[in-house]
């Protein structure tokens, strides 16, 4: 027993311990702590480098964005394995361990996992690319940011919107900007006693003297539904600048209502009559 404290003694002696960490430990965490920083700064000077050269390129910015996020876990990853190397962690050991961890983490994480493949098929077959106006599942408004996990829209009332990837390969994609026109549609109702033709004048003379609407596209005026109490129309025009919708769409509709009201064209709607027994 005397020896077994002996040898304990010995081997936790504050002399023996600051040998150690002086002689052995210091100078390898003070390596791997430049490798590190070289490594960061290696990842600076390449990302400026990069970056100089992708926007001098046709790559748009959602595919400078994916190519520097790739080289970015490359490098940083290179730093980290080595400096580990350099305080003597067997690093082909802690990668097989990883990787079994890695399985057992990914079936306790597959909707992160599905998330991050659903972000490389994103980056891949590119249904929008950053700055576009898209809807994504009933949401509108402008693609911030694709990152790997997530798409960052922010909404026309300023709210954002972190959408998952795997939900967004999932549904149905409306975009905004992938043409450079975009048609309004503009629905109104008019009584059934009115004349369909004068109705359509005024939608058409509405649009007719403003720049922002094509003509070829010429606009027209459609009649959708025929209702017992009043016909349903709609006004289809051709925008010229398609960021622009949003506003146009609501200044269309105002100036179409007091075309109608000036005019004194009938807008019937439904209405709903409770009569009691006493009356």
């Amino acid at each position: 027993m005397q020896q077994i404290l002996q040898r304990l003694i010995e081997l936790f002696s504050p002399t023996r311990i600051a040998a150690y960490l002086v002689d052995d430990l210091l100078p390898d965490l003070v390596v791997a702590g430049v490798t590190l920083i070289v490594a960061w700064l290696g990842w600076r000077l390449l990302r400026r480098g990069t970056s100089t050269v992708l926007s001098q390129s046709k790559l748009d910015e959602t595919a400078q964005t994916f190519i520097l996020t790739v080289l970015q876990y490359v490098v940083l990853t290179i730093g980290v394995v080595t400096s580990l190397a350099q305080l003597g962690v067997d690093t082909a050991s802690l990668l097989t361990s990883l990787g079994v961890v890695g399985l057992t983490i990914g079936f306790a994480a597959r909707d992160t996992l599905s998330n991050i493949i659903s972000g490389l098929f994103i980056f891949w077959d590119r249904p929008f690319v950053i700055s576009d106006l898209v809807e994504i599942d009933g949401a509108y408004g402008k693609v911030q940011n694709i990152t790997m996990r997530s798409t960052r829209v922010v909404t026309v009332d300023g709210r954002m919107l972190a959408i998952p990837n795997s939900q967004i390969v999932n549904t149905v994609i409306a975009s905004y900007t992938n043409f450079p026109n975009l048609r309004l549609d503009i629905p109104f109702t008019i009584g059934v006693t009115e004349d369909i033709g004068r109705a359509r004048a005024l939608a058409l003379g509405v649009v007719a003297d403003d720049v922002r609407y094509l003509d070829a596209p010429e606009p027209v005026v459609v009649v959708t539904e025929l209702n017992d109490y009043n016909v349903a129309m709609e006004l289809r025009v051709w925008l010229d600048d398609e960021r622009t919708h949003t506003q146009a769409r609501l200044e269309l509709r105002e100036r179409l209502f007091e075309a109608l009201r000036d005019a004194q064209i009938e807008m019937p709607y439904e209405t709903l009559a409770i009569v009691g027994e006493g009356s």
